[in-house]
């Protein structure tokens, strides 16, 4: 049976969320400097969705219920996962329906934000083989 290095993976997740609020801001800004007060307004609101959906999972998954077990830890993975998509698709039905937003500056912040989780994903996975090294 695998055991997890849970202080690790849990100090990841949540570095990943503190790296998607910066990312959320840095897009707000300059969607503030490049269309106004609106679009950094809908950048904000793009990014925070990720964020929050980031920041739901890493919650669900390490929360005060998480062990080192990988067969539970991938349970709570796949079902933090489901839940995250319905809370994404819920916020941004709400802040379509709600606010008047810039499409573009929500939606290119969202696709920025969730980069930053793609790759600390990437970054963190082990060599697989030697090929990250070169090898």
């Amino acid at each position: 049976m695998s055991v997890i290095d849970l202080p690790r993976a849990r100090r990841l997740a949540f570095s990943v969320v503190l790296g998607q609020a910066g990312v959320s801001a840095i897009a707000a800004l300059c969607a503030w400097t490049l269309a106004g007060r609106v679009a950094a307004l809908s950048a904000l609101v793009g990014g925070g969705i990720a964020t929050a959906g980031s920041l739901a999972m890493a919650g669900l998954v390490f929360g005060s219920g998480a062990t080192g077990d990988a067969r539970r830890a991938v349970s709570a993975f796949y079902v933090a996962e489901a839940l995250k998509l319905a809370l994404v698709a819920a916020l941004f039905v709400v802040a379509l329906k709600t606010m008047t937003v810039a499409p573009l500056a929500m939606f290119t912040a969202f696709v920025a934000t969730v980069l930053v989780y793609w790759i600390a994903l990437v970054a963190a996975l082990p060599a697989a083989s030697g090929a990250r090294r070169g090898v």
